[in-house]
């Protein structure tokens, strides 16, 4: 299956719109923590089971970023884009199957597996396209698409909300909200199926148009084998693991933190709260890869590492005796938690070039998965740990912190120790211009 063309005259403007259709409809995944409490309610649930599709849906984003990333260079977006709409839409139906049903399992499979691949290959799905179109502003690009991951729960949760409110919150209602996401966001991922377009590369380079591959080249199994590749690893996995660390637990995390204070804070201010984390990973996918742009990679990852560390610090030392303190450290980690998401696939056509920089990277998203498990896992057992020791408040989070710092700082040393691909890892750059240009001709003859 051959990937559309853009004809002569299309402007590369029209491609990010449709890789936002695709992000701004997976990144609903953000928003399930809104159907856990009617889940729970419903069927009988612990908090425990009720996140074990959002768990699935992350585990399966890395494992099928992964083992999908080649089937994706292969085929192109509109193929990628197609399979993420309909896993994504179909894990959804299912899982309103399970719902009116009473089959919390087939919830599970549905939206943390089916669902889950949905995810991982339609995160994947524009980026090597985008790079391809914007060489000249990768970090920008990529950061526009990823964005639209980050503000999907913007638009998912309360929209969520308002349809648990009026379908009501049993398993009908539950199962009626899930059917209208699952057609909803297959009408609207539909749109990036039909205007994506990869580029041309016959022909001279014009102004606003990519030009053929050049420079540094080398395939995505070549890549797993290079130092680079596994630093980059490491880069992304202590960035995530520190951003999803307070994430998960944003709401009772604030909570505790001033609960012994003259001016706890409400439900509601916490919510609020929650709000504020997302905007601040939104606006950094789109902020800080466009910065990476003029600054360079390494130079912003070294932003994301060693100021995310100096503010876990702030937090652990001072976050308890000032809110704004606290807050604004929090939302500057959350900022550095989705600029890396954003900045990551442009690194990796700095280092790889563009031949398989989408197989390289879903490769890469493994990072995440580890991360996902990882961040939650260090935050709620040591707090669980604390708790059982006599302590509250603040103090159930410094030890968590401290670890998350020392984390910051192994990533640290890690992007430091990247260097360029070594020669004997590179592939002649013009093979994949040169078949494009091929089955370009042949179609049009």
């Amino acid at each position: 299956m051959r990937p559309p063309v853009a004809p002569t005259g299309w402007s590369r403007w029209l491609v990010p719109p449709a890789a936002l259709s695709v992000h701004l409809s997976i990144g609903q995944a953000y928003a399930w923590s809104v159907f856990k409490p009617p889940l729970e309610s419903a069927m009988h649930l612990s908090g425990t089971e009720s996140a074990l599709p959002f768990q699935l849906g992350i585990v399966m984003l890395g494992l099928s970023a992964a083992f999908g990333g080649t089937l994706v260079e292969r085929n192109g977006p509109r193929w990628a884009m197609t399979v993420a709409l309909v896993c994504f839409s179909s894990g959804f139906l299912l899982s309103a199957l399970g719902a009116a049903t009473g089959q919390f399992w087939l919830i599970v499979f549905g939206y943390g597996f089916v669902g889950g691949i949905g995810l991982g290959i339609g995160y994947i799905s524009p980026v090597s396209t985008l790079i391809k179109w914007f060489p000249d502003r990768p970090g920008m690009a990529t950061g526009i698409a990823i964005m639209g991951f980050g503000g999907g729960a913007l638009i998912a949760s309360p929209w969520s909300a308002q349809m648990l409110e009026s379908f009501g919150a049993d398993s009908s209602g539950i199962a009626l909200a899930f059917l209208v996401h699952g057609l909803a966001y297959a009408v609207f991922m539909s749109l990036g199926v039909l205007l994506v377009r990869v580029p041309r590369t016959e022909g001279a380079p014009k102004a606003g148009v990519p030009a053929p591959l050049e420079g540094v080249q080398v395939s995505a199994r070549s890549a797993v084998r290079t130092p680079q590749f596994w630093c980059l690893w490491l880069v992304l996995c202590m960035n995530v693991t520190a951003g999803i660390g307070i994430l998960e637990k944003a709401a009772p995390m604030i909570t505790d933190f001033f609960k012994d204070s003259g001016t706890p804070v409400s439900i509601s201010a916490a919510a609020g709260f929650v709000a504020l984390l997302s905007a601040a990973n939104m606006a950094g996918r789109i902020g800080w890869s466009s910065a990476s742009d003029l600054v360079g990679r390494k130079n912003v990852y070294r932003l994301y590492l060693g100021v995310g560390a100096v503010m876990y610090l702030l937090i652990a030392r001072f976050g308890d005796s000032s809110k704004p303190l606290f807050i604004g450290c929090a939302l500057v980690i959350l900022s550095f938690y989705g600029g890396g998401f954003a900045t990551v696939p442009a690194y990796l056509k700095d280092l790889f070039g563009t031949y398989q920089v989408g197989a390289i990277h879903g490769r890469l998203l493994t990072a995440w998965s580890t991360a996902g498990v990882l961040g939650p896992l260090i935050v709620n057992r040591v707090a669980d740990s604390q708790e059982a020791a006599g302590k509250h408040g603040h103090d159930l989070y410094g030890l968590s912190f401290t670890i998350m710092i020392g984390l910051l700082v192994v990533g640290f040393v890690a992007n430091e120790l990247i260097r360029p691909v070594h020669a004997r890892h590179h592939i002649p750059a013009p093979r994949e211009a040169t078949d494009d240009a091929a089955a370009d001709r042949r179609q049009s003859a």
